[in-house]
């Protein structure tokens, strides 16, 4: 169990999750980004101080801040020779001289550690301009969930000045690719969302494509396939190791993808020539069929409320997107552009549909209503595919292959398309899928 904190007179509200506890100060001031589609915003300048104490740990924490909120595109932090004093967190800055330098927003803070050898992080946002404080937090943790703790703070900061939920504190688990193209070696991983902490949890010994992170825990499930047998999809749980294969179908399964209530799998099965859409209860391992079509449905991907699935299908002569009651009733086609539209994925905020589109020999990531009204290409390309949400529903991760021997890479994109930029990986990638926030998985 965390150690509980004594609440002080600038504490006004506490909350606990995996393992940390923060207390957080009250906000005085509104400093504010505003960042929805057709936003003709400029990334912010934010000034983030190296934290006091601790050695260089606070410095290793406010760096992992000043990179997510450049990551981010919004903002641009300052570059330290720029810094007209080291402010003290116990002190007020000197807020003439940072708004000299160019600052809009100064974060401050300090690592420390409490009688217990716990880790405490404390940070403050500061308005410049106003020269108020934002918000506050403190942070009490084991050490080594320092890179977290940093991550935690970005949220806060991020989302106080957009009003946007946070993703700094995600993890991302994509197909990692070696090897020529012609035998490529393909094995699951996982990393923090900037790229640390990657191991594999798969050795590379099968076949495995589109996985899928279940929106309220930490299950992964994905297609397996075993040379000689048929694909299989599966599911892992990442903090016990535990595998398991998700039915045991005579024909081809795949697209699994989870409810949003992690209790469910919708995913397709192969009939034959043709494809149908089935959800099975991780429970009881019922299964129900939910399209019945001599064509090839797949790709289903669940609303937020778990009402409504959107799914692929060529019923109608080529891949377009079409969605559905859970139940199957009330079918209906959404996509009407031009070109062939597939992969369709429903935002976690329920307001877009994201899809992979291809027309005139290019493939283009865009998003679209839920009704289809709306359309809006983000990005065009040779080969891109495969797109996933950010928990906060504001960001798309998917990947690119550029042509020729080279491999896909990972991108991501935001949804006013103005923000664009690559996804370290060690090597090769594909078929990412993104995590929640991992304070909200059980």
């Amino acid at each position: 169990m965390p150690v509980r904190l004594l609440a002080h007179a600038l504490m006004i509200a506490a909350c606990l999750f995996s393992g940390i506890l923060a207390l957080a100060t009250p906000s005085y001031a509104q400093l504010t980004l505003r960042v929805g589609p057709g936003s003709q915003f400029q990334p912010m300048p934010i000034a983030v101080a190296d934290f006091a104490g601790e050695g260089d740990l606070g410095q290793r924490v406010s760096g992992i801040i000043t990179g997510n909120l450049q990551r981010s595109g919004y903002f641009a932090p300052l570059d330290k020779s720029r810094f007209p004093e080291r402010p003290s967190f116990d002190a007020m800055p000197r807020f003439d001289a940072w708004k000299m330098a160019g600052a809009q927003a100064l974060v401050t803070g300090r690592v420390t550690r409490d009688s217990s050898g716990r880790l405490k992080a404390e940070f403050r946002l500061w308005d410049v301009a106003s020269g108020q404080q934002l918000t506050g937090q403190q942070y009490v943790t084991d050490p080594n969930f320092w890179r977290r703790v940093g991550h935690i703070i970005s949220d806060a900061v991020y989302t106080k000045i957009t009003g946007v939920g946070g993703f700094f504190d995600t993890r991302i688990v994509f197909v990692d690719e070696s090897g020529p193209k012609e035998n490529r070696r393909k094995r699951l991983a996982i990393m923090d969302q900037d790229g640390a902490n990657m191991r594999f949890l798969t050795q590379g010994d099968t076949l495995v494509v589109t996985p899928r992170y279940s929106p309220a825990t930490q299950d992964i499930t994905y297609m397996s396939q075993v040379e000689g047998q048929q694909p299989r999809v599966q599911v892992i749980n990442l903090e016990t190791g535990s595998r398991q294969v998700v039915g045991n179908f005579p024909d081809m399964t795949s697209s699994p993808r989870f409810s949003p209530d992690g209790q469910r799998i919708a995913m397709s099965l192969q009939q034959g020539g043709n494809a149908n859409i089935f959800l099975m209860d991780l429970g009881s391992r019922s299964t129900t069929r939910v399209t019945s079509t001599a064509a090839i449905d797949t790709s289903p991907s669940f609303s937020p409320d778990g009402r409504e699935i959107v799914f692929e299908s060529d019923r109608g002569g080529q891949q377009q997107i079409y969605a559905m009651n859970a139940d199957g009733s009330n079918q209906r086609r959404i996509s009407f552009g031009d070109g062939s539209y597939s992969q369709p994925a429903w935002s976690p905020r329920g307001d877009y549909i994201a899809f992979t589109k291809r027309r005139a020999g290019g493939f283009s990531i865009g998003i679209m209503k839920p009704d289809g009204s709306g359309e809006r290409i983000l990005t065009e390309g040779f080969h891109n595919e495969s797109p996933t949400w950010a928990p906060n529903g504001q960001y798309i991760m998917f990947f690119r292959d550029p042509g020729g021997q080279a491999g896909g890479k990972l991108y991501m994109v935001d949804i006013t398309g103005r923000v664009e930029l690559p996804v370290a990986t060690p090597s090769f990638a594909s078929d990412p899928t993104w995590s929640p926030l991992l304070s909200e998985t059980r």
